[in-house]
């Protein structure tokens, strides 16, 4: 009986992989844990960038003995954080120039091209590229031989024609002695008195042909018509000219003086009337590009006669000595055109803002603290404006910074330190939050157990001399203002630079998040109530969400 033979298993390859075994329960639960720990560590950090308090400008918090909402002497006046540091400018009286500002094009008095009036061969060009010439200077030179040879054939044609209009002459007088003595016929002394004045017109012909002869001779010289400065060359030594060319030799530039051709609104077309009438002479200076040199100085020339109806502008002229040569034909210039100087005050641009009710500026106090005045603008350069109405002389307006500012709130200015008392405060309520960190955290200080805790941004460094604001409690105006009362800033609780740019930047990539926050931060800088009091829900819910 045959037996089947065993079944061996198949050898194993020799590059297969080694079985895969599954992991122990040990290793899993490390994972886990790594896992869960990290994921921890994310969010706690989450929490931080998100819930710190913000640090005011010498590194302590804006609460006072414990934090952010720390009741005690620190709180009160917590650092300076409620301070908006602004730009500031004092109001001047000042004199103002009333300009018209545009685009001009520099345009030479004369732009010439060296034609050559006769043809022969060029033999030489006695100028250099580029190189400022004077009037009669002798710039280049034509063979002049075939002229002088034709100016001699025409002198010698007059000679000849001469001596026979002198030998009809002396004719015609023997002729008339023997009219006289009545022995020639009269035809005889008429046809010979005809003869003279036939040779009489033969020699005029004569010398116009010498003079003509003479002029060509003259062209063979080409000489500058005007001063300017010269181009480039177009024709070499040795090549033949044609009179008449298309290119000519070169071209010649007047550069001293210069005009600049611009275009004034017709609007303002009476007033520079009305000045030149006058006999005033309207000061004209030509900027660069970027308005910062001044080129040159001149004056006003005239204006055209007609308005351009596609621009609704008039081309006027002005003209420069144009001395040092920085104005060149056909650049592009900025043009000034003075047209009076008035005395007013004023103030940097920047300071004018407009709103509802019309531009306002804030007016900075002695207590530092701004108020919205409403003014009105008078002339304006690109510098400064005009106010007619609204300020006085020596007063100071806010210029940078007025975005974050309302009626009321206290400003710091650029290079100014804060006040003692801040410091001191500060200081004090940082020390004491680092020493007694646990009992500020539970919302009591000097303020006594169970004292509110005041906004965050609502403190601000105080004045020398002047009094801490006191902490915000739950009855005060800054939870029960009614609606559509102003409320101050200080008083509001506004958010703080840090948490503005926190907020902005979490939606910068949803544009529709982006533009309600903004708008949100508006309205909490105008003062509305409902933002305001929105806004102090949304704090006090973060406030029991970290204390929970």
């Amino acid at each position: 009986m045959d037996h089947p033979d065993p079944v061996t298993p198949p050898p194993h390859a020799p590059n297969a992989p080694p079985p895969m075994r599954p992991p122990s329960r040990r290793r899993r639960w490390v994972g886990a844990l790594v896992a869960v720990l990290v994921l921890g560590a994310l969010v706690g950090g989450s929490y931080y960038l998100i819930k710190r308090p913000a640090a005011d400008s010498r590194g302590g918090f804006a609460g006072g003995p414990g934090g952010p909402r720390g009741g005690g002497p620190g709180g009160g006046a917590g650092g300076g954080a409620g301070l908006v540091t602004v730009g500031h400018a004092a109001v001047t009286q000042a004199e103002l120039p009333i300009t018209i500002d545009a685009l001009g094009t520099v345009t030479p008095l004369a732009t010439i091209t060296l034609k050559p009036q006769v043809g022969g061969v060029l033999t030489e060009v006695l100028f250099t590229e580029g190189q400022t010439v004077r009037k009669g200077q002798l710039l280049a030179r034509i063979d002049p031989r075939p002229y002088e040879q034709a100016l001699e054939q025409a002198r010698g044609t007059r000679l000849r024609d001469e001596a026979q209009l002198e030998a009809a002459r002396v004719t015609l007088g023997r002729y008339r002695t023997l009219l006289g003595q009545d022995s020639i016929a009269r035809q005889d002394v008429d046809t010979q008195a005809a003869l003279v004045k036939q040779l009489e017109g033969t020699v005029v012909s004569d010398k116009a042909s010498e003079a003509a002869a003479r002029v060509n001779l003259e062209f063979t010289r080409i000489t500058a018509p005007v001063t300017g400065r010269i181009g480039l060359r177009a024709v070499d030594p040795g090549n033949t000219v044609a009179a008449g060319s298309t290119t000519g030799i070169a071209v010649i530039t007047q550069m001293n003086p210069i005009d600049v051709q611009f275009a004034v609104p017709q609007d303002r077309v009476p007033e520079i009337q009305t000045e030149a009438a006058a006999g005033r002479k309207l000061a004209v200076a030509a900027l660069d590009r970027t308005r910062s040199d001044r080129l040159d100085s001149g004056s006003f020339s005239t204006l055209d006669n007609v308005v351009d109806t596609t621009t609704g502008t008039v081309k006027a002229k002005a003209r420069f000595d144009n001395v040092e040569s920085k104005l060149f034909p056909s650049q592009f210039v900025n043009v000034r055109l003075t047209l009076r100087t008035i005395s007013a005050l004023v103030v940097p641009v920047t300071a004018v803002r407009t709103g509802p009710n019309g531009p306002y500026v804030y007016v900075i106090g002695e207590d530092r603290t701004v108020s919205m005045r409403n003014v009105k603008r008078g002339e304006s350069t690109v510098d400064v404006t005009a106010i007619t109405e609204g300020l006085r002389a020596g007063e100071l307006v806010v210029t940078e910074g007025g975005d974050r500012l309302s009626d009321g709130s206290r400003v710091q200015l650029q290079g100014e330190r804060p006040a003692a008392g801040a410091r001191q405060g500060g200081g004090q309520g940082s020390g004491q939050g680092r020493r007694r960190g646990q009992q500020g955290a539970g919302g009591q200080g000097p303020g006594g157990p169970g004292a509110a805790p005041a906004p965050q941004g609502a403190a601000s460094a105080p004045v020398v001399g002047a009094p801490g604001p006191a902490p915000v409690g739950e009855g005060t105006a800054a939870t029960t203002a009614p609606s559509g009362a102003h409320v101050a800033p200080a008083a509001a609780g506004l958010p703080t630079p840090e948490q503005r740019q926190r907020m902005l930047e979490a939606v910068k990539d949803d544009p529709e998040q982006l533009a309600r926050r903004k708008q949100f931060l508006e309205q909490l800088d105008k003062g509305d109530p409902a933002a305001i009091e929105r806004w102090q829900r949304m704090q006090q819910r973060r406030r029991e969400g970290a204390g929970g």
